[in-house]
């Protein structure tokens, strides 16, 4: 099963992954990072997330990472 990592002081927020993922797993965060910004967060409780890697490859600030589990 993959995992989606965001590295939260590295997001500006912009939401290029939120919407590109094809499942919806990934929205903003309810908490600030060190920039007073709204980091994306990745939650897949069902295990929804296909491993496609379009959050990681679209982000412009290389904040994501794909693992396996």
């Amino acid at each position: 099963m993959p995992k989606i990592i965001i590295d939260e002081s590295k997001c500006k927020s912009c939401g290029i992954c939120i919407s590109v993922c094809p499942n919806k797993l990934i929205n903003y965060s309810k908490n600030t990072n060190a920039q007073g910004l709204t980091p994306a967060e990745f939650k897949d409780t069902e295990g929804k997330c296909t491993g496609c890697a379009m959050c990681a490859i679209s982000c412009p600030e290389i904040a994501i990472k794909e693992v396996l589990r």
